[in-house]
């Protein structure tokens, strides 16, 4: 399995920096418009929002290739929290399309969601 690039400095990610933890929850509409909610899962999973900005065409292009490698959300790779540590076998990126941006030479940013996946 593949993991989350890190950058040159060793780091995953840049701040500021979002992590949640997060319950899915299902909703079911009936027709006269009232709704039921229930969970999916017991256990609140973790999503980052990870914001990359003055990378060089190589991280870039590592995040981008794990994208590609990974089919979008898709796919899965590991992926190690910064704030404790914790590394997380089974994430997936959030959206099926990969958007980066060259600000200049040697400078990109992008931003991508990492969740992790709950059964």
């Amino acid at each position: 399995m593949a993991d989350f690039p890190t950058l040159k400095t060793g780091a995953v990610m840049q701040y500021p920096a979002i992590r949640e933890l997060r319950r899915e929850a299902t909703v079911l509409r009936f027709v006269d418009g009232a709704e039921q909610r229930y969970r999916d899962s017991g256990a609140a999973a973790h999503r980052w929002v990870i914001r990359l900005v003055q990378l060089d065409d190589d991280e870039l292009a590592a995040i981008e290739r794990l994208f590609q490698e990974a089919n979008g959300r898709a796919g899965s790779f590991s992926f190690q929290d910064p704030w404790d540590g914790s590394v997380y076998d089974d994430c997936s990126f959030d959206d099926d399309e990969f958007s980066g941006a060259w600000r200049d030479e040697g400078r990109a940013e992008t931003t991508v969601t990492v969740r992790e996946n709950r059964s």
